[in-house]
């Protein structure tokens, strides 16, 4: 059974090392916004932006687009947070240029990634939560025959 979250309100994520974020509830526009911030950010090969041709994806660096996407979903849906300071320990405000910061560390951004980027995405890994099918071989399928009483004879060869 799929459960909707009604509410739609900005909860605390705390990523550890005494950082906590206040984040937008994950939805779909957010998700589309930061792919679309993520396309501008991701610097495209010469030869596309110069004839706009398409690129396989073995053109782009991977990991450039998942740190990409992973800092723009951070910069819409980060709000508020706490236990960030600059280099003398004064708590700075939340900024584009600092939520960069922050996901360049690498603790800070595993976490981001693991309690809120993956727990938004549980939905897609569930698929559409069927249970296991009766008449397959899964272990979650409920007998339908009942055992047999005594073992059978062997058959008679022709």
């Amino acid at each position: 059974m799929l459960r909707l979250n009604l509410a739609y309100e900005a909860h605390w994520v705390d990523l550890g090392h005494g950082v906590e974020i206040l984040v937008a509830p994950m939805t779909t526009a957010l998700m589309m916004a930061a792919r679309k911030e993520a396309q501008d950010h991701v610097a495209l090969p010469e030869e596309a932006v110069a004839d706009g041709a398409e690129l396989p994806d073995a053109a782009f660096d991977t990991n450039e687009v998942a740190l990409a996407m992973a800092k723009a979903v951070a910069r819409i849906a980060i709000q508020d947070w706490s236990g960030v300071g600059d280099k003398t320990g004064t708590p700075i405000p939340v900024s584009p240029e600092g939520i960069d910061a922050l996901l360049d560390i690498w603790p800070i951004f595993e976490a981001f990634q693991t309690k809120y980027v993956a727990r938004a995405m549980m939905l897609d890994a569930e698929k559409n939560a069927s249970p296991p099918l009766p008449t397959g071989s899964s272990a979650g399928a409920a007998t339908t025959a009942r055992p047999a009483k005594r073992n059978a004879r062997t058959a008679r060869k022709a």
